[in-house]
């Protein structure tokens, strides 16, 4: 059974960065589409960014410039590169596959931007 597990998050200052990892337990990574996803409080989960198995990323307008999705297939994980981090990215990050299988939702990862 594939599982997913996301870590590298933190408390950090408005501007600064974070990498986030998700490590799968299986190859799920190379063969599919993979996205992150945020919920912050009081809000409904969002694709933030997404890579396919080919390479190419996509991106939500409100990170676009400033995060950066990336994969090691050896590794089977994937990355996301947070930079200029503004307070309202604060939110628990998930990864999964795009479209999602309701069985890979993780613990997921807490990222805290302070103003």
């Amino acid at each position: 059974q594939v599982q997913l597990v996301e870590s590298g998050g933190g408390l950090v200052q408005g501007g600064g960065s974070l990498r986030l990892s998700c490590a799968a337990s299986g190859r799920i990574v190379s063969i599919n589409t993979m996205g992150w996803y945020r919920q912050a409080p009081g809000k409904q989960r969002e694709l933030v960014a997404s890579i396919t198995s080919g390479g190419s990323t996509n991106y939500a307008d409100s990170v676009k410039g400033r995060f950066t999705i990336s994969r090691d297939n050896a590794k089977n994980t994937v990355y996301l590169q947070m930079n200029s981090l503004k307070p309202e990215d604060t939110a628990v990050y998930y990864c999964n596959t795009m479209p999602v299988l309701r069985q890979l939702w993780g613990q997921g990862t807490l990222v805290t931007v302070s103003s």
